[in-house]
């Protein structure tokens, strides 16, 4: 019976990998992966992308880099309500260079109590958001580089789960820190919290 590999990589603070190492040795099964056609294409712009403008591209130029490099004409922006002035700009620039459909995620406006779903205020009417119809309508439209602009946690799974084309994310959701969850990670101060909590729930 094959061993399970279980990597712990965050942990590893040599990376030899860098070097050459297969840690693992699972090199030669994970190159079958990139036999692929698509993989191998994609892989292969994204490699592109990153050898000519490391360091020198926004990550919204290097969309459009990538999906020039693979020849798209038309992409989808699925982006959340509360980022539609975002949705705008963002919109506004893909469409100098590209054709773009833009879903937002409360299409369609179905209640949330028709599937019974938690309401961030009980009493209100509150429309849920839609990220399987917001894929089913970019898959419809026939976009071939999808791009998530601000989806919840969980509907920006599940927009990339049901998405025919590929999906790549512009803007990360996170209303307490402006869109920037990273600084999680970078402010002491809120790392302190998780600890805390982790300290708590234990």
């Amino acid at each position: 019976m094959e061993k399970r590999v279980v990597p712990h990589c965050a942990r590893c603070n040599n990376k030899e990998c860098r070097g050459g190492k297969d840690c693992f040795s699972q090199a030669p099964r994970h190159r079958t992966l990139y036999e692929n056609e698509d993989i191998a294409k994609w892989h292969r712009a994204a490699t592109a992308v990153e050898g000519k403008y490391y360091g020198r591209e926004t990550r919204l130029s290097e969309i459009i880099l990538f999906a020039k490099e693979l020849g798209y004409q038309r992409l989808g922006l699925a982006f959340c309500i509360g980022l539609s002035e975002e949705a705008k700009a963002i919109e506004d620039i893909l469409s100098k260079h590209f054709q773009v459909v833009s879903v937002c995620c409360k299409v369609c406006g179905m209640d949330k109590k028709d599937f019974g779903l938690q309401q961030i205020i009980p009493q209100n009417h509150e429309v849920m958001c839609n990220p399987a119809g917001q894929a089913q309508l970019l898959n419809a439209a026939q976009t071939q580089f999808n791009i998530i602009c601000g989806l919840c946690v969980g509907h920006d799974a599940i927009f990339a789960r049901l998405s025919n084309a590929p999906v790549t994310t512009l803007i990360a959701k996170d209303r307490v820190l402006a869109h920037n969850p990273a600084a999680a990670i970078y402010c002491q101060y809120i790392r302190k919290r998780f600890n805390e909590n982790t300290s708590e729930e234990a």
